[in-house]
């Protein structure tokens, strides 16, 4: 490799380049659905007869007779959504009480602050949230909050682990000599220090969540059976498949390039040679 290669010049920074253009191309198009997509929907109209194309219907019609199209641009939004929120309220819960247990120096309050973490582990997460669907049939809110807690388990480990590693620098014990506030030395110093840890992990826990809430739905969890929503409109028309493809090939590409965009880009932020990223981040 040239010098000027291992300094970060040009050509180590075209593959960087290269990642966030096939990862930004595969958020894209989803994101637009789900975010501007019930804008331009429309009118329900008339329904037509089941898993047909033509009259009208570009992408043809679902098991309801209903236009796919407009369907595609209404069912993004539930999906995308629940799983944001779900990934954010996680971290919220996880940063703060991985950063205490590894900045403690009470060996006690670490194992009261994470061993019973290992009970939703131990429990796998479809079967958590069937279980859950059983007891309360959750709403979007109830399954945010489902989700949630499925994830906070591992992502506090791995705040855990990172924070402990960084909590062992003499700069941390520098700051506590000086009397600097919890704070200042867990979030100036220590959560900072983790940001690129936290942002690759972060990235494969919005997969997971998008792949989760997708199940969920796919199995009726948390959404109504003919709700306009990608992962539903995939688990009824599966039934036409060679009749009418597009009904369970469009929203299931959808997802899938939403998944693997999201760990595409925070991967190529991880790649970053200069960390720009990452401070944006």
């Amino acid at each position: 490799m040239s010098e000027r290669g291992k300094r970060g010049g040009p050509g180590s920074r075209r593959p960087v380049a290269r990642r966030y253009a096939l990862a930004l191309g595969l958020i894209a198009l989803p994101l637009l659905f789900a975010v501007f997509g019930p804008l331009f929907a429309g009118p329900a109209g008339a329904r037509g007869v089941s898993f047909t194309g033509g009259q009208g219907h570009w992408l043809g019609t679902d098991f309801a007779g209903r236009d796919v199209w407009r369907q595609v641009l209404l069912g993004g939004r539930s999906v995308v959504l629940v799983a944001v929120a779900a990934t954010g309220a996680a971290y919220l819960v996880a940063i703060p009480l991985g950063l205490a247990a590894a900045l403690t120096r009470r060996t006690w309050l670490a194992e009261v602050l994470i061993r019973p973490l290992d009970v939703l582990l131990a429990v796998p997460s479809l079967l958590f949230v069937l279980l859950v669907a059983a007891l309360f049939r959750p709403g979007p809110a109830e399954l945010v909050l489902v989700v949630a807690l499925v994830i906070v388990p591992d992502a506090a480990r791995v705040v855990v682990s990172a924070a402990t590693e960084i909590a062992a620098r003499p700069v941390v014990e520098a700051l506590r000599m000086q009397g600097e506030s919890w704070w200042r030395t867990a979030v100036g110093y220590v959560a900072r220090s983790m940001r690129r840890t936290l942002a690759a992990d972060c990235g494969i826990r919005l997969a997971g969540a998008l792949y989760l809430v997708a199940t969920a739905a796919f199995l009726g969890v948390g959404v109504a059976p003919d709700a306009s929503d990608w992962a539903v409109m995939v688990d009824r028309n599966r039934v036409g498949l060679f009749l009418q493809p597009w009904a369970v090939v469009v929203p299931a590409a959808l997802i899938v390039a939403l998944s693997m965009g999201t760990n595409l880009l925070f991967d190529a932020a991880l790649q970053d040679p200069d960390e720009r990223v990452g401070e944006r981040l």
